[in-house]
């Protein structure tokens, strides 16, 4: 592949920040994308040798030519115009490399792309490129999950205030919140690793009517003995079977049948990386919120550079949390986009509705992936400050646990318990806040009977360590449910090759 020229005015991803690393560019860049075309006829010319359907030491020779660094994909890129998809293109480029690479003229080039078509390569071709991107992600995703899970341990007793419409509710636990983080992100993650990627095959009409010519003409049933391109007569395989063997060989899911207008495996993969994206949302959204100086609860990670501004030199913006922000806001539409196309396919082969999955497709493994990256470095790195947390907790005074005092005293009181209990607390809004909890603790007094309520009792309902219900349990319920996900992953994190 040809390095573009000074000036080259290529897509980079100059304004998509969040998906510019190199992972993501090796695992879903154009060359990626020429890769996993190429893998895929490579992957097929050993199937058809395999079965006898090929010339021995076709796929060999297919195999060396599908070396991505021989192809020019700005060149392949604007050449698909032509046809309407880049494979048309490639498979010129491809066969012309074959030929040069078959010293042996053993007719190598007649088993590249035999019976299949276009869109067989180009979903095949997607599925593969989002099986590596996926597994890269996963990795990302695991050692997030296990850095929430600690944070979930080490600060289960450490108190701070949830907060409700924006406003502070009910005192709960940092451990608490980080295990929801958890929760949410365990959960997409388990949904996107039950997702199926299949090989797709079926020929020009989803019939594989040209494989199962090829497969009869090679058992000396067809119109030709099968001899003359070195096939093995004989062969006991069917068209389907090669389909079965393909995605074998490529690492895919195998499939009951071809699937060029039923697009459930596309849209069921969009919407799994967009609830990834949707909790690492979640996430971001909340440190967003709690970094901002005058909440100071926790604090992103820091680095050389991060969080610079242009003009403002004591800016630290959390730009990991918003750059995972931006792809959970973009991500929903290009999984709507994904279900778009899908509701129109027409016919065996659309027109026009497939080409738009395209970059919906990747786009979305981009940014799930970027945000994935960016997301395990966040939360690895996180600070927590509990003092802020219990400084902010303090705000509201004993006003925070009226509801647990509500609990307790209003059935002492008779039927007209929670309107005097609600009096008092109206009453204390009206006092300075430094004067609430003192105010708030003699309306109570006078309230409620000291033989019905003792201070230390009253005091006990102030505290609100005393009242987290079942925080700590629904902590380790949640580590408990996602036990994979709460560990270190032992898979790598780049993916498989091609």
């Amino acid at each position: 592949m040809s390095s573009p020229e000074p000036g080259f005015d290529g897509d980079v991803g100059l304004l998509s920040p969040v998906s510019a690393s190199p992972l993501v560019a090796i695992l879903t860049g154009d060359r990626a994308v020429l890769a996993a075309i190429l893998a895929v006829e490579a992957a097929w010319a050993s199937v058809l040798e395999k079965a006898g359907l090929a010339p021995a030491g076709s796929a060999a020779v297919i195999t060396a030519a599908a070396d991505v660094s021989h192809y020019d994909a700005a060149d392949i890129t604007v050449r698909a115009q032509g046809g309407g998809n880049p494979v048309i293109p490639l498979l010129d480029d491809l066969r012309t490399q074959v030929r040069k690479l078959d010293t042996g003229n053993i007719g190598a080039v007649r088993a590249v792309h035999t019976s299949l078509t276009s869109q067989d390569v180009l979903d095949s071709a997607l599925m593969l490129l989002a099986r590596n991107a996926v597994a890269a992600l996963l990795g990302d995703v695991h050692s997030t999950t296990t850095a929430l899970a600690s944070l979930a341990e080490r600060h289960a007793d450490t108190l701070c205030v949830g907060r409700s419409l924006t406003q502070h509710s009910l005192p709960v636990t940092f451990g608490l919140r980080a295990a929801q983080w958890f929760h949410g992100l365990a959960a997409a993650a388990r949904k996107l690793e039950s997702v199926q990627l299949p090989v797709q095959t079926g020929g020009a009409a989803g019939t594989l009517a040209s494989g199962t010519v090829l497969v009869e003409t090679s058992r000396g049933t067809g119109t030709s003995s099968g001899r003359e391109a070195g096939r093995i007569p004989g062969s006991a395989v069917s068209a389907l079977d090669l389909s079965d063997r393909l995605a074998a060989q490529l690492g895919l899911s195998p499939t009951p049948a071809p699937w060029h207008t039923n697009r459930f495996a596309v849209t069921s993969l969009g919407d799994a990386l967009a609830g990834v994206t949707d909790a690492l949302g979640k996430i971001a959204a909340d440190i967003l919120f709690l970094s901002r100086p005058e909440v100071a609860e926790v604090a992103e990670p820091r680095a050389a550079g991060r969080g610079v501004s242009s003009a403002m030199p004591q800016k630290q913006n959390p730009v990991l949390s918003v750059l995972v922000r931006s792809a959970a806001l973009q991500a929903p539409n290009l999984a709507a986009q994904l279900h778009h196309a899908a509701a129109s396919f027409n016919d065996e082969r659309p027109d026009g509705a497939w080409h738009s999955e395209w970059q919906a497709f990747r786009e979305l493994l981009r940014l799930s992936l970027g945000a994935a990256g960016l997301a395990r470095e966040l939360a690895e790195g996180l600070q927590v400050f509990p003092e802020a947390m219990r400084r902010n907790l303090d705000l509201s005074g004993p006003l925070l646990l009226s509801e647990a005092v509500a609990s307790a005293v209003a059935p002492l009181l008779g039927e007209d318990g929670r309107k005097l209990l609600q009096s008092a607390v109206d009453r204390t809004l009206l006092a300075p806040a430094a004067e609430q909890k003192a105010t708030y603790c003699r309306l109570l007094r006078e309230t409620v009977a000291q033989d019905k309520l003792s201070d230390q009792r009253l005091e006990e309902l102030l505290d609100p360590a005393n009242y987290l219900g079942h925080s700590h349990q629904i902590s380790r319920r949640i580590l408990a449910a996602f036990p994979e996900f709460s560990a270190k992953a032992t898979q790598g994190t780049e993916g498989r090759p091609l």
